[in-house]
């Protein structure tokens, strides 16, 4: 095989549609577009006009509210604690931090903070410190021989990474 004999495999590829070319195209003359209008031209912004009528994002209520100074936190499972241990990648011997954890990989940052939730089976008695953790979690976990300490979640922000 040599370079020149590369060739994508049989549909992979479809050739541009040329608009505007001439009548013979079958896309020529208004390419496709219709006549005149707003639609016709370049930089339409028709999304959500109705044509007058009351637009449909006005007419239903609105709904929610998004707390701005909600805390956002890392979820690690019991499960995924116990295969780390399995794997030897968490040693059940030692207090586990969040730091600790997020070192050996149960989770790329911690935001907020972690928190522990139950799903998945633990069998190794961990001493865990972390900023959250689900009822069930901290069952688990005591019911495995081990404790489940809670800190108060640290707010992510400019002042606390100067610190």
């Amino acid at each position: 095989m040599r370079l020149n004999e590369l060739h994508d495999n049989e549909g992979a590829t479809r050739k541009k549609k040329r608009v505007a070319r001439g009548p013979g195209s079958g896309k020529g003359k208004t390419a496709g577009r219709g006549i005149k209008g707003q639609t016709s031209r370049s930089g339409v912004a028709l999304n959500g006009y109705e044509g007058g009528q009351m637009p449909l994002y006005r007419r239903l209520p609105k709904r929610g509210f998004t707390k701005p100074n909600r805390l956002k936190f890392a979820v690690v499972n019991l499960g995924q604690l116990q295969a780390m241990v399995d794997a030897g990648k968490l040693d059940a011997g030692t207090a586990l931090t969040e730091d600790l954890l997020i070192l050996a990989g149960a989770t790329k940052r911690k935001h907020d903070g972690i928190r522990l939730l139950g799903k998945g089976e633990l069998t190794a008695a961990l001493n865990l410190t972390v900023a959250g953790a689900s009822k069930s979690a901290i069952e688990a976990v005591e019911k495995a021989g081990g404790s489940v300490s809670l800190t108060r979640p640290v707010r992510e922000t400019a002042d606390a990474t100067a610190e």
